[in-house]
């Protein structure tokens, strides 16, 4: 059952729903032509159809182990690795002046999207390596940036973030570990962090860690934290690994699935470390990295729903079982399973969709600097990250129901899909802490930025009345219904009162996002074609979810709080 990269579909999308052209049409990106994302998408997709993909299995078989102090990656892993950062594909996005690309995000989304499909435990290398490289782009000094960054481009040397500890979890602002000043003007950090993806392998020449530390004079709490690098080897006098720092993987964890992705516990212990950024500022510069990896998980969980679904269509397209109403076909002439396979296919365009329009929006807040596209970039993130990963999850478990009992065993590899993504609305922020995050602080506003997006479907709709009646009319009823959810949350002053109903908020507002796009896709298409089949399919099918999650969104904080402790738990 290979897997086939779904070029065709960025394609349609960077044309006619979100216009790539836009970031064309700026001077940061004025040499990015039509023709160039081309040749970029087809390259990627065959990297990761050729490369990456024969290594997926590789990696949840025989997973990433700690021997003697030293972590041995999964096989075929450190060869894939070596075609990725030999291809450039580590540094799409990257500053040319230190060894990158200069591409848009955009098409570095698409391309790292490709590549979570084809081994996502793999690609969460390349993946934290680009948020550390946009860190420090964006905080380090001159100095570090030519010791790091062409390293870490090349992918001679990987990244690593370093923010959870034992006692903290998500609360960053508990942390314990500790950095003191020493003469040099380096600094002595020293702690335990957990959960660091990547935090070793045996083909990096140097893993470069950005730690979250606290000085002695750092206040409590998120304000008093540091940014320190602290590289497993530090660099001798020509940049290269010098002498091994003082920090050590204690162990590696076993977990659910990406088996093939070393999770680490690093313990540091008076490591020599340099700072990024300011003293006490250090969650301001981590957090360039943080929105970073927040969107392209986003994009993991889309490309594991992909995944997901190409396999199981091909087993679906194979399978024979009972007569079907079609005749003696496969399992796909079956109802549910073509509910199932439709399902799976237009949840995965929508939330594609709203993955790269983020993209794009943060590609044009930097190309132009208006506030306008940055207000959009950030209102957009926490959606795109919860519903891409809510998405991966859906799908690949109904990628193990589409395979009936042969999706409870393992040999088929359904099960790893489902394995795999799970952890994706979890790290880089749960998706609660997302939803959370858009009913307060993207809201901060006033709800401009919301009411902007909430415009511009109506708007849209309406135009498509013309050719799309039946579709447009839904889609501009479930925008009216979306306002007053919006208007309903702006105005509670309390704010438990929006975290009460914030995930069904943003899952509602997602699904009519998704809807949006697909009545894109229809218009654009113009004929009665597969991409009107399926946005019918959604709009009339899943968009109708959106009534459930605003009614939900809007009951406020009293009814949850109405359970006692000892009611929940009689």
């Amino acid at each position: 059952m290979p897997y086939r990269a779904p070029t065709g579909e960025y394609e349609f999308i960077f044309q006619n729903l979100i216009k790539l052209d836009q970031i064309q049409g700026t001077e940061k990106f004025a040499d990015v032509d039509g023709d160039t994302v081309s040749a970029i998408l087809t390259e990627a997709g065959r990297m990761s159809e050729e490369v990456l993909y024969p290594t997926l299995r590789n990696g949840d078989l025989t997973p990433a182990v700690l021997e003697n102090g030293k972590v041995r990656t999964s096989p075929g892993f450190a060869e894939a690795f070596q075609s990725m950062a030999e291809g450039g594909w580590i540094s799409t996005a990257a500053d040319p002046e230190y060894g990158g690309m200069g591409l848009p995000f955009t098409v570095t989304m698409a391309v790292n999207e490709m590549m979570a499909s084809a081994n996502l435990a793999l690609q969460l290398n390349p993946l934290l390596t680009q948020g550390h490289i946009e860190a420090l782009e964006a905080h380090a000094t001159e100095e570090i940036k030519q010791t790091y960054l062409p390293k870490l481009n090349s992918g001679a040397w990987n990244g690593t973030m370093n923010l959870t500890e034992p006692q903290a979890g998500s609360d960053v602002g508990a942390l314990a570990t500790k950095a003191t000043r020493n003469d040099d003007g380096s600094y002595a950090i020293t702690g335990q962090k957990i959960f660091i993806t990547w935090g070793d392998s045996d083909f990096a020449e140097n893993v470069v860690h950005l730690v979250l530390a606290r000085l002695s004079d750092g206040g409590k709490g998120t304000k008093g934290i540091s940014l320190f690098v602290v590289p497993r080897h530090i660099p001798d006098e020509n940049g290269e690994p010098g002498v091994a720092n003082s920090l050590k993987v204690v162990s590696l964890e076993h977990k659910m699935g990406i088996h093939g992705s070393p999770t680490a516990v690093m313990q540091y212990d008076g490591a020599t470390g340099w700072l990024v950024g300011e003293e006490h500022d250090g969650m301001k510069c981590m957090f360039t990295m943080m929105n970073n990896a927040r969107l392209n998980v986003g994009g993991q969980g889309v490309g594991a729903a992909e995944g997901a679904y190409q396999h199981a269509l091909a087993y679906a397209l194979e399978r024979k079982q009972g007569r079907t109403p079609l005749g003696e076909g496969t399992i796909v002439d079956h109802a549910d399973v073509r509910r199932m396979l439709a399902t799976m296919k237009a949840e995965t365009f929508a939330a594609r969709a709203i993955a790269l329009e983020t993209a794009l929006a943060i590609d044009m807040g930097n190309a132009t600097g208006t506030a306008d596209w940055k207000a959009r970039a950030a209102f957009l993130t926490p959606i795109a990250k919860s519903f891409g990963t809510d998405t991966g999850i859906k799908v690949a478990d109904l990628g193990i129901q589409v395979h009936g009992g042969m999706g409870f065993i393992e040999e088929t590899g359904a099960a790893q899909y489902a394995r795999d993504v799970r952890i994706t609305s979890i790290y880089e922020g749960t998706n609660g802490i997302q939803s959370m995050d858009l009913v307060a602080r993207k809201l901060m506003d006033g709800g401009e930025a919301a009411y902007a997006l909430i415009d511009e479907i109506e708007s849209f709709a309406e135009d498509a009345r013309g050719t799309r009646p039946n579709m447009a009319e839904a889609v501009w009823q479930a925008t009216e219904t979306l306002r007053e959810a919006t208007e309903w949350m702006v105005s509670q002053g309390n704010l438990n009162e929006r975290f009460a109903g914030c995930v069904p908020f943003l899952n509602g507002f997602a699904r009519v996002l998704g809807a949006h796009y697909h009545l894109k896709a229809a218009c654009a298409e113009g004929s009665e074609g597969p991409r009107t089949k399926l946005a019918r399919f959604y709009i009339s099918r899943l968009l109708p979810e959106h009534a459930g999650a605003f009614a939900h969104a809007m009951q406020g904080a009293k009814g949850l709080y109405d359970l006692s402790i000892g009611d929940l738990s009689a």
